[in-house]
């Protein structure tokens, strides 16, 4: 009965349109009345779980992202991957692709690419004769990749959600999260390069010579190195991942300031608005999820689940394809980081019982959760392309299947081949 109220109760307050961390505390209030316990448990249990000393990486990579965001890298990156491909056919499309990587890379966030590349990349785009919802499209899915980098927060929420289930280090997740993204990269730049194709996109004049490239790569090189700053800082023992995430901001105040001088005092005023309201929702979704998480733990519902799933198969290829199709689907209703808080706990030892890796799952969870970032009703990068674009979000998902197919192309290769997610971990121990 506990159980039940549990869950019928979170999912009418998300169908009725509660905030996911409001729907969570009350569910779980609901339930400790229900079941005749103390409510200071669920208080108990929230700060237990926002004290963490790992949670400090949450609001450094946080303020880190929002920095290069308002201190002009964009732009930089914008003009590196132009003078790459930019005389392709289509070439403004791929180096949308590549942009949106590398800011990805140093943002660390698909919603701070989205609105920083596409701020200034989709205009572009639709002013050279490209369709809006080619522009929308090619720039939503590109920025999913940023899930994936270093400088991800999200990293951290799976290790810390992943917690008592099974031991995942910070660094070795970075390392797997390499490869996937950069399959991910390649399969966003032969969709984009096929659909141009499709309908006839123009060249944009011919290559500028390496020289050229060369320039822009150093006018860009200052902002992209703070990945190459925490893979090697973390890589040699100088500092933790922790740490990594207090260079990170260093770095890029460093860089915005004295580099580029292109941060001005409004601008890191609004990164650090920004990044407190970012930590502030995160961090209560977190002490929110522990109170849920214990009922979860308490009621046994992984055990629950699997047995579930046991009932209809025995097979870990069909079981690893439920978990994905469940974990697609609820992220299309939640935030990222209450999929990953609330759904880890669950499929985690599911997984791990037919002999899926704890690392390899948690590339598997950032992979959907990034496609349900770009999926209606939730799908808050979608919503912000489309706004940048001036598109409705049904023409965008009419035209959507080639960039979907690279990224569910790249789930399956990362669910079913343990070798793209776990090889580097374990070549560099």
């Amino acid at each position: 009965m506990e159980l039940a109220i549990l869950g019928i109760s979170f999912a009418l307050l998300l169908v009725l349109g509660v905030p996911v961390a409001f729907a969570i505390g009350l569910s779980s209030i609901a339930t400790i009345i229900a079941a005749d316990l103390p409510v200071a448990i669920v208080f108990q249990k929230m700060v237990g779980g926002m004290q963490v000393f790992s949670f400090l990486a949450i609001p450094f990579f946080v303020f880190a992202g929002e920095l290069m965001l308002h201190g002009g890298i964009a732009e930089r990156i914008v003009r590196f991957a132009n003078s790459l491909v930019g005389h392709v056919r289509g070439g403004l499309g791929m180096s949308n692709v590549l942009g949106c990587t590398l800011f990805g890379g140093v943002a660390g966030s698909p919603l701070a690419d989205v609105s920083a590349m596409g701020s200034v990349m989709i205009p572009l785009m639709k002013k050279e004769g490209y369709h809006a919802d080619y522009a929308v499209n090619v720039t939503t899915h590109a920025a999913l990749v940023g899930a994936l980098m270093p400088t991800s927060h999200n990293l951290i929420i799976f290790v810390l959600a992943a917690a008592g289930i099974a031991s995942v280090s910070v660094f070795k997740l970075i390392l797997a999260a390499l490869i996937p993204a950069l399959i991910l990269t390649i399969a966003n730049l032969a969709a984009a390069y096929g659909v141009a194709v499709k309908r006839g996109y123009p060249v944009h004049g011919p290559f500028p010579g390496w020289p050229a490239v060369l320039k822009a790569f150093g006018a860009a090189l200052p902002g992209l190195l703070v990945v190459a700053i925490i893979l090697a800082g973390i890589l040699s023992g100088v500092f933790t991942a922790t740490e990594s995430a207090a260079t990170a901001v260093c770095w890029a105040l460093a860089v915005t300031v004295l580099v580029y001088r292109s941060l001005s005092w409004r601008g890191f005023l609004a990164a650090c608005a920004k990044a407190c309201k970012t930590t502030g929702v995160v961090l209560l979704l977190i002490g929110i999820s522990s109170a849920f998480g214990y009922f979860m733990a308490l009621y046994e519902v992984p055990q629950q689940t699997g047995e579930l799933m046991q009932s209809f198969t025995s097979s870990p290829w069909v079981i690893f394809l439920m978990v994905n199709v469940l974990l697609f689907l609820l992220g299309t209703f939640l935030d990222m980081s209450a999929t990953i808080l609330i759904c880890t706990p669950i499929f985690l030892p599911i997984c791990q019982q037919y002999g899926m890796d704890a690392t390899q799952f948690g590339i598997v969870m950032l992979i959907n959760c990034a496609l349900g970032l770009n999926t209606p009703p939730v799908g808050t990068t979608q919503f912000v392309g489309c706004a940048i674009g001036g598109i409705s979000v049904g023409q965008v998902m009419r035209s959507i299947w080639p960039f979907y197919g690279a990224l569910i192309g790249t789930l399956l290769l990362v669910t079913y081949v343990p070798a793209f997610s776990l090889w580097l971990p374990g070549l560099l121990g």
